[in-house]
């Protein structure tokens, strides 16, 4: 072969190496910029990969009000260990990325990765959210769980919230707020009449429709509404939570039970393209730590209850239930309510008769399995609760005392129906 001949020769190879190494490169940039920014892939130590995450998740309650905002501290650590620091959650305070109210439209437009709320925030723009995060005379929590885990709970939740681009995890779950804090006495369905109150979620519509101005306010600015007069009464969390915010040292009137909030969920709402991008290792992770903050959530918020209220008397707080034929009411207005809600959005019907099955069903097992809640107070050696007084009822609302005494067989029975108030 010829001097010019094997200087083609090599030309010609270096070229195709040339042409094979700027295509193995473009590939490799190719590859790059589909994989989201956050997802670099680390090795876990039995050989899972695990993507190199870090997200910003902003709150909408304050970290230091104990089950209802320092529950996301929880389940940050819980993915960070697990992960061995390469899952981190950025935990931002209400208001110091978007607003409280606005975190729903954050996740949605990927301003923010993720974020921790009660997504009855959003129930202007989503109607059925706010079945997803409390009802009036709902189902108890771990009937919720129930209905979330292994009802259609979560498919519907995402298939509701995936149309707007978010995806739902259920990541913290506490029982019944209190009725309420008042300045004045609540004994009748008049008493809502003309009061400007701080509601949230369906509850709210239900005391609109009683004559009551409703307001929403976020949690860190109820105690100066309340201190400057702007608002009447409110209602937030459980005692332990409101007692954070200052209530007891404005208002004096705590009323029970949470007719409007029989169980609170709180869910982690994740963009649903970058949920989608994440490895399966990496969202199974996330969802176990927030299966496992449900239950750290719930165990907490039961447990800090008790010693706040035996702190009552001191306070100069009345703690005080409702008297059962103003719950009856309620109950009535709120079948009204959630009828006419439910007819004006499909999704919402479609939520409310999935909850109204599962319950229905519920009830078989829960009446024969569990205690009645009273059944201490008939045992002669067992220690008497404390009493928590009813607020007195006038004539016109209680009816005989014949009638008050044979309600009195029932009312548990209304309470836990979780028929949306149906009778």
């Amino acid at each position: 072969m010829s001097g010019d001949a094997t200087h083609r020769v090599g030309v010609s190879n270096k070229a195709a190496l040339v042409g094979v190494l700027v295509a193995f490169v473009v590939g490799i940039v190719a590859s790059l910029a589909l994989r989201p920014p956050s997802a670099q892939i680390v090795e876990g130590g039995d050989g899972t990969s695990l993507e190199r995450v870090r997200w910003r998740v902003p709150v909408a309650f304050g970290t230091h009000l104990p089950a209802l905002g320092d529950n996301i501290l929880y389940v940050a650590e819980r993915v960070s260990k697990a992960s061995g620091g390469a899952v981190v959650f950025d935990v931002y305070e209400p208001g110091k990325l978007v607003p409280p109210f606005s975190i729903t439209d954050g996740v949605k437009d990927k301003k923010i990765q993720a974020g921790y709320t009660w997504v009855g925030y959003d129930q202007g723009k989503i109607p059925s959210s706010a079945m997803f995060a409390a009802r009036p005379f709902g189902m108890e929590p771990w009937e919720y769980a129930a209905w979330w885990y292994e009802g259609e709970g979560q498919p519907l939740a995402e298939e509701i919230y995936g149309e707007h681009n978010v995806h739902p995890i259920l990541c913290g779950l506490i029982g019944p707020e209190t009725a309420g804090w008042f300045r004045d006495e609540i004994v009748t369905l008049d008493d809502f009449d003309g009061r400007k109150i701080r509601f949230a979620g369906l509850g709210g519509k239900v005391l609109q429709r009683l004559g009551a101005s409703v307001t929403m306010i976020p949690g860190g600015e109820i105690a100066q509404a309340l201190d400057k007069g702007a608002i009447d009464g409110t209602e937030f969390s459980m005692p332990a939570i409101d007692q954070n915010l200052g209530f007891d040292r404005i208002v004096k009137f705590n009323y029970f039970p949470g007719w409007h909030q029989t169980y609170t969920a709180f869910h982690l709402l994740v963009n649903k393209e970058i949920w989608t991008e994440l490895g399966e290792p990496t969202r199974t992770l996330i969802d176990t730590a927030c299966t496992a903050s449900v239950i750290r959530n719930l165990a907490h918020g039961e447990a800090i209850q008790a010693p706040i209220l035996a702190g009552f008397p001191d306070k100069g707080v009345k703690a005080a239930a409702l008297p059962l034929p103003l719950l009856r009411d309620l109950s009535r207005v709120t079948a009204e309510v959630m009828k006419e809600e439910a007819a004006a959005d499909p999704w919402f019907q479609r939520v409310y008769e999935s909850q109204e099955k599962f319950a229905a069903e519920y009830q078989a097992w829960k009446r024969l399995a569990y205690l009645p809640r009273d059944f201490a107070d008939t045992v002669g050696d067992a220690p008497a609760p404390p009493a928590v007084p009813a607020a007195p009822a006038d004539d016109g609302a209680a009816g005989s005392a014949d009638d008050a005494a044979a309600d009195d067989a029932a009312a548990d029975a209304d309470a836990d129906a979780g028929a949306g108030g149906e009778e």
